[in-house]
């Protein structure tokens, strides 16, 4: 059987921590800013880590092996 093809949207979305944690951004960063509150959209900038939950997931769709 085929190796699995990467996702190339989880690719650009996505990335791993040396500790096996996957890193993500918030998601309403990109616009209709002005209604957004200097403190959300600071808090909105940092990265921050995915859930166990959705990482079984997203660690299947960005690994190719």
């Amino acid at each position: 059987m085929p190796k699995m093809k990467t996702k190339s949207g989880a690719k650009k979305r996505f990335s791993l921590t040396a500790t096996g944690k996957i890193k993500r951004k918030h998601a309403f960063k990109s616009h209709i800013l002005t209604k957004k509150s200097k403190k959300r959209k600071k808090r909105l900038g940092k990265v921050s880590m995915m859930d166990n939950v959705d990482a079984r997931n997203v660690r299947q769709v960005i690994s190719s092996k």
